[in-house]
């Protein structure tokens, strides 16, 4: 149960907090009264976009909050009420007069709210939010614990979050819902998990892959796929120290497949659920793979290493194979896979592919609908030549440095045969600098759409 929202607090006072547009402002002394327009006018404010005025009473303790939601006809974040979750002194507060649903509202209070405090002094108090009387907060607690799953494994170092730690998280979630789970660990892996193996077994830490399986064996089969690179060093192709820096968050791939897995089987969508997630640290050691080996994949594909610094897409190509067998209805991959995606979309604008124009058209309404933010780029056939091999039937490296998002997921494409339909999205799973309701760090990406999308097409158990 998120902390921040209560449903009930008779120790504390219920403060109202009330939206006001820009074009509102000049009418503040009809609505709250002569002296309240006076004191915003004292204050500078405007009702620009994200601005937080409290009204003191006549005792001087807060009456009122004034909160801007800039002109009516502007550009609104859809998690603008978070700046409330995090700017607003403690106490309990409700909402008056907000434009749309109140859930989203909450939500964005909720996820600005958060703070990674693993290594911190605990943060005992802050601002609340009373909820309406009779509201079923359970879809709202459900989804914060997801966002905060995602943000917390990202944020946390990779000192404390190996394979195996990471492993542990999918066992407990797998265990909480009654799934059944299988791992394979360390040399095990050589013989059907060949390009897994080799870029784990540069680590002191042995890689690992993890799947379960959850749900009515006839319902729809719809498999999630997880990138899970704890560390990224760039192997022996080795990062520069500033493109290192935040290599930790290279498992947000794994962390939204895990924190979507909890949110499909939480809220009962009716599907035959399976999730693969390969872990491995990608280290520098006189066992790190090579540029220039060569690696038959599960697939049986041989493939050159171009570049030991793209090793997502391989420990991928093993694992979506591995979840191809057995032709699901929908396989989605999730992966913070390339630099270039960001060049190409910034930090805000996930990018996501598929060759399924259904499938394209269904992840636009689902994003629209939660304003969860994702763009569809295009599968470019003819890229595909880029990563050629003379000695392999394909290189995991591309010649050139163009349209890098977009050959990476072709080469995953060629791992891709029997599932009806694929989706593959590049991931940055990272704020740099804080905004509304998403504190700088670790971040959720198209976790909303892709749950919206599933329970729309799949519905959920009676």
């Amino acid at each position: 149960m998120t902390a921040c929202l209560v449903t009930h607090d008779p120790s504390l006072a219920v403060v109202a907090i009330a939206a006001v547009t820009a074009e509102e402002c000049g009418a503040l002394a009809a609505r709250f009264g002569e002296p309240a327009a006076g004191w915003a006018a004292a204050n500078g404010f405007t009702g620009a976009a994200g601005a937080i005025l409290m009204l003191p009473g006549p005792d001087g303790q807060p009456a009122r909050v004034l909160f801007g939601l800039g002109a009516a006809n502007a550009f609104r974040p859809t998690l603008l009420a978070g700046k409330l979750g995090s700017d607003l002194p403690a106490g309990l507060y409700r909402l008056d007069g907000f434009p749309g649903a109140f859930e989203q509202h909450a939500l964005a209070f909720a996820l600005g709210a958060y703070r990674f405090g693993r290594y911190l002094k605990p943060k005992t108090d802050g601002a609340r939010l009373l909820l309406p009387a009779g509201f079923d907060r359970r879809p709202l607690d459900a989804t914060v614990a997801a966002v905060t799953l995602v943000r917390d494994l990202v944020n946390t170092p990779a000192n404390d979050l190996g394979p195996a730690e990471l492993a542990t998280v999918a066992r407990d979630i797998a265990g909480r819902h009654g799934a059944a789970l299988s791992e394979i660990v360390g040399d095990e892996l050589a013989s059907g998990f060949p390009l897994v193996a080799a870029v784990g077994r540069g680590s002191a830490r042995p890689p690992r892959l993890v799947t379960f399986t959850w749900g009515r064996e006839d319902a729809p089969k719809v498999t999630l796929v997880g990138k899970g690179v704890v560390f990224d060093s760039g192997g022996l192709d080795i990062k520069p120290s500033a493109g290192m820096r935040l290599m930790k968050k290279d498992m947000g791939g794994a962390a939204h497949v895990l924190a979507l897995a909890d949110l499909v089987m939480a809220s009962g969508v009716d599907v035959r659920l399976r999730v693969v997630v390969p872990m491995v640290e990608n280290a520098v050691s006189g066992t790190a793979f090579r540029p220039g080996d060569v690696y038959r994949s599960r697939k049986g594909l041989t493939v050159e290493i171009g570049n030991t610094d793209a090793e997502g897409r391989l420990i991928l190509a093993d694992a979506l194979a591995f979840a191809d067998e057995e032709a699901p209805e929908l396989m989605i991959d999730l992966a913070t896979l390339t630099g270039a995606a960001r060049v190409a979309l910034g930090p805000d604008l996930p990018p996501y592919y598929t060759r399924d124009e259904g499938l394209a058209a269904e992840v636009a309404a689902a994003s629209a609908e939660t304003g969860d933010p994702c763009w569809r780029l295009p599968l470019w056939a003819p890229y595909d030549d880029w990563q050629s091999s003379r000695l392999a039937d394909i290189s995991n490296d591309h010649t050139g440095s163009f349209a890098g998002s977009i050959v990476a997921a072709l080469f995953l494409g060629h791992f891709v045969d029997k599932a009806r339909a694929w989706l593959h999205a590049d991931l940055f799973a990272w704020v740099p600098s804080a905004r509304p309701g998403q504190p700088e760090g670790g971040e959720a990406q198209m976790l909303r759409a892709l749950h919206a999308l599933l329970r729309a097409r799949y519905g959920v158990r009676a």
